[in-house]
Formats: structure tokens, C-alpha cells, sequence
């Protein structure tokens, strides 16, 4: 399993679920500054140029929240997903989808100043609804599915954990501000991370 890599993108969310699982993978750095993920070898996988890529013999996943539930189901001993046929897991799925689909859209219109846009429109609708997501979503304790730390909490507190970081959420509430502190004190999340960032 080749887990193509960058420290300065969304593949350290990636590299944090390979951590959490402890399966032996092997990372390749492409550095993208050097135009590594445009190359037509890259693009043959991953088209966008994308970073992060996981390539498992010949099925190639990308994109976080798809990598990451990949993950969670080809290795279902470790625990990071309910069950299939666990109740829980539809507001997993949501958990996994609501970053990509909504909240970064969102964030990244509203960082680039981006305010003429049709918010009944847009699938992400405006910052207001985004940031209600986020209070409604976040645990007040443990984990997004309550005791059990799955994938949903990698994608969505990693989500959340940039956030805070690049100040797209520039005064988190008490809770999100906890939510974090629980993700960054996971010690999968202090090896997977460059101590540079925190």
C-alpha cells in the first residue's frame, strides 16, 4: 500500500488515520513545489494532482474522507468505524462528509472574500449555517460517536484542527477549542503531525 504524501497538505489527515491503525504502508513524498504532482506519472493516479493519493495493489483512492473510510473498512479489527449495520453509522458518514462537502467551500469563500454567490445555491450555504454545523456537531465530550474514536473524528476534528490553526475559525467556542485539545492530545496525532504546524 503506497500512501502518496506532503507535510504542507490535506495528506497529514491521511497520514494521521495510517497512524491511528499502525499498518505498514509505504510513504512517498511529492513535492509539489517542484511540480511532482503534475507530472504525467502522477496524474495517471490521481488526475486532480491532488495530495493525498493511497494506492492499495490496483484500487486507487483519493480524496481524505474517502481515503479514510477506506481505511476504517479494509481494517474493521482496528475500530475505526461502526459496524455496517450499526445505527451509528449514518451520522458517521456525515461526520466523514460534511468537511469536504460544506465546511471547507465555505471557509475557503469566505477567506478569499468571495460574497457574490447565491447561498440557496451553493450546496455549502453561507458562513452562519456552516458554523451552526460545526457547534451542532462537535462532542461535548469523547468522540463524535460518543466513546468510540473512529475515522469520523480524523476527518471531522482534523477538519476542525486546521481551522483553528489557520484562523478560519477565529474564536472557536469552548467546545470546539476542547474537541481539538482531545484530537491533538491523541498520541497517533502527535507522531502523525509536524510539531512545526502546533
Amino acid at each position: 500500500m503506497k500512501h502518496y504524501y506532503n507535510a504542507m497538505s490535506r495528506a497529514v489527515t491521511t497520514h494521521w488515520m495510517l497512524t491511528e491503525l499502525g499498518v505498514e504502508h509505504e510513504q512517498i513524498v511529492v513535492d509539489f513545489t517542484k511540480g511532482e504532482s503534475s507530472t504525467p506519472e502522477y496524474r495517471a493516479i490521481n488526475p486532480m494532482g491532488k495530495i493525498p493519493t493511497l494506492v492499495d495493489g490496483d484500487i486507487i483512492v483519493t480524496e481524505v474522507a474517502a481515503i479514510c473510510a477506506y481505511l476504517a473498512d479494509k481494517y474493521p479489527e482496528k475500530g475505526l468505524a461502526p459496524a455496517a449495520d450499526s445505527s451509528d453509522r449514518g451520522s458517521y458518514y456525515r461526520y466523514l462528509f460534511v468537511p469536504g462537502t460544506t465546511l471547507e467551500p465555505m471557509f475557503t469563500f469566505t477567506q478569499s472574500k468571495v460574497e457574490d454567490y447565491s447561498a440557496q445555491s451553493a450546496g455549502f450555504g453561507d458562513l452562519e449555517r456552516c458554523l451552526a454545523t460545526i457547534e451542532s456537531m462537535t462532542p461535548e465530550t469523547e468522540w463524535a460517536l460518543g466513546a468510540q474514536f473512529t475515522a469520523a473524528d480524523v476527518v471531522f476534528g482534523g477538519l476542525l484542527d486546521f481551522a483553528v490553526q489557520f484562523g478560519w475559525l477565529a474564536s472557536p467556542t469552548a467546545k470546539v477549542a476542547a474537541y481539538v485539545r482531545r484530537i491533538k492530545d491523541r498520541p497517533a496525532y502527535q507522531l502523525s503531525h509536524d510539531v512545526a504546524w502546533h
